[in-house]
């Protein structure tokens, strides 16, 4: 199964084409370009790349925030002309999760920043709850970064652009156990959110083209509660 992964949540921006489990080709740009002006070339050149059309694809993947406002929309926009222009199913994945998605291994909290407006950080904690498996402990948020990271008690692994921004508040306010992710997977890669978008597509599955839309993490839809976030965190056994 062909699939083309999306992301545009961030200034970092990439086209990947997944054939199964191998990945074919995959386009990253991080430059100061808008979505809008790079997105196409990106597309056509992964399938230049990968020797076939458009139509070829069996389905899109694209990255539905927390992000850039403009990029999350030029990116499902995109998506949504091509599932429309083929015929193919679309599915959508968080670009928090896709940020913390390698690291599922680790033993340490795993903690993905993405820069938002204002001096904050879209943001959520993951953690092994049930043997290996890592689940999500606290919703999507956007946050103050300094009153976030003072929430923190357990070892936790870093990532995303926020971690590169804010590390120095980070081990300014943790005092041990601090990890931050190398600089080759500190970045949402359409080839992470294609892999993880992939199993529901193969199972036949596909989003309504009408009812997907950008997951921005407004204050209104994750009001913060870092309350109740300290306790959940700070009981946490690792």
């Amino acid at each position: 199964m062909r699939i083309l992964g999306i992301d545009t949540a961030s200034q970092t921006g990439s086209v990947a084409l997944l054939d199964g489990e191998t990945l074919v080709a995959e386009v990253l740009s991080d430059i100061p370009i808008t979505h809008a002006r790079r997105i196409m070339r990106s597309i056509n050149c992964v399938l230049e790349t990968a020797g076939i059309e458009i139509y070829q694809c069996d389905g899109f993947v694209v990255s539905i925030g927390p992000g850039s406002f403009t990029g999350l929309r030029i990116g499902l926009s995109t998506v949504k002309g091509l599932a429309i222009a083929t015929g193919r199913p679309v599915w959508g994945i968080s670009t928090l999760d896709a940020l913390a998605q390698p690291f599922m291994g680790c033993s340490y909290l795993i903690c993905p920043l993405l820069k938002a407006r204002k001096g904050e950080v879209y943001t959520a904690l993951y953690g092994k709850v049930k043997g290996d498996r890592h689940e999500k402990l606290t919703e999507e948020l956007v946050v103050n970064p300094a009153d976030w990271f003072k929430q923190i008690k357990a070892p936790c692994l870093f990532t995303g652009d926020g971690a590169e921004l804010y590390k120095g508040m980070i081990l300014n306010t943790l005092d041990t156990n601090v990890y931050f992710a190398p600089p080759y997977l500190n970045r949402i890669r359409a080839s992470i959110i294609a892999h993880m978008g992939k199993v529901y597509l193969e199972e036949g599955k596909g989003m309504d083209l009408s009812t997907l839309v950008p997951h921005y993490v407004r204050r209104s839809d994750a009001e913060i509660k870092l309350s109740s976030i300290k306790k959940s965190i700070g009981d946490m056994k690792i």
